[in-house]
C-alpha cells in the first residue's frame, strides 16, 4: 500500500518548510507508506543546502530524518512532537544527488513513540537517527 498523506491534510502542517505545500520555500518532500509499514520519500538537495562545498549541511540531514519520523506517525493518525533526537552521520551526503529517506516505528506505548529513520544513497546508509516522540492533542487549525 502506498497511499500519500500530504502535509496540508494534517492540520497545522500545510506551512511547514519541508513538506507543507503552502510554504513559499516548499522543498517538495512527500512521503508514501512503505510495504513494511513505515514511510519513504525521495529527495534531491540543491547546493543552497550545503555546509561545506558540495556536502549537504548536517542540520538539513537531521531535519530530514526528524521529518521522516514525524510523517511515519502521521500515517498512523498520530500527531506528536520530538522529545529526543539522536543523529549519526556515517558518510558525507553530496548535494545534487537523489537520496532515499525512510522511517519506521520501533516502539509504541502511547503517548510515547520511538522511531528510527535513515538516509540512503545507492543502497548505502549515509546517516540515521532515532527519536522519541510525545503525542499531542490533534490540532484542528490549518
Amino acid at each position: 500500500m502506498t497511499a500519500e498523506l500530504p502535509a496540508n491534510v494534517v492540520p497545522g502542517h500545510a506551512h511547514r518548510l519541508l513538506c507543507g505545500d503552502l510554504h513559499p520555500g516548499f522543498w517538495g518532500l512527500s512521503f508514501t507508506k512503505s510495504e513494511e509499514g513505515g514511510v519513504q520519500a525521495k529527495f534531491s538537495a540543491g547546493s543552497e543546502l550545503q555546509g561545506y562545498n558540495t556536502i549537504l549541511h548536517g542540520g538539513v540531514i537531521a531535519t530530514l530524518l526528524d521529518t521522516a519520523m514525524t510523517h511515519c506517525l502521521f500515517h498512523r493518525g498520530i500527531q506528536a512532537v520530538t522529545g529526543d533526537l539522536r543523529v549519526r552521520f556515517l558518510h558525507p551526503v553530496c548535494c545534487e544527488t537523489t537520496m532515499e529517506i525512510r522511517a519506521w516505528l520501533l516502539f509504541s506505548c502511547p503517548p510515547l513513540y520511538q522511531l528510527k529513520a535513515e538516509i540512503r544513497f545507492e543502497g548505502l546508509v549515509m546517516a540515521w537517527a532515532e527519536g522519541k516522540f510525545m503525542q499531542r492533542e490533534k490540532d484542528d487549525a490549518a
